[in-house]
């Protein structure tokens, strides 16, 4: 069974990924799955727990702000 391609922007960059339903799905495929950051999918902040359930759409605009701690 062929799985889906979906094209999206992430930070600004259109990108096209293949099997990348949901939040979860793009931040494990990125590598930040176990890194802090908020999420925002169309202007509209995701949050953490609801990651596994948010579908991703093709078109969808991502922004992905990663936390940093310092002083």
């Amino acid at each position: 069974m062929e799985q889906a391609q979906i094209q999206i922007q992430v930070n600004g960059e259109s990108l096209t990924y293949v099997g990348v339903e949901t939040v979860a799905q793009l931040l494990t495929h990125l590598g930040r799955d176990n890194v802090p950051c908020a999420v925002e999918v169309n202007q509209q902040l995701v949050p953490k727990a609801k990651h596994s359930q948010h579908q991703l759409h093709g078109g969808d605009r991502v922004e992905l702000v990663t936390l940093v701690g310092g002083g």
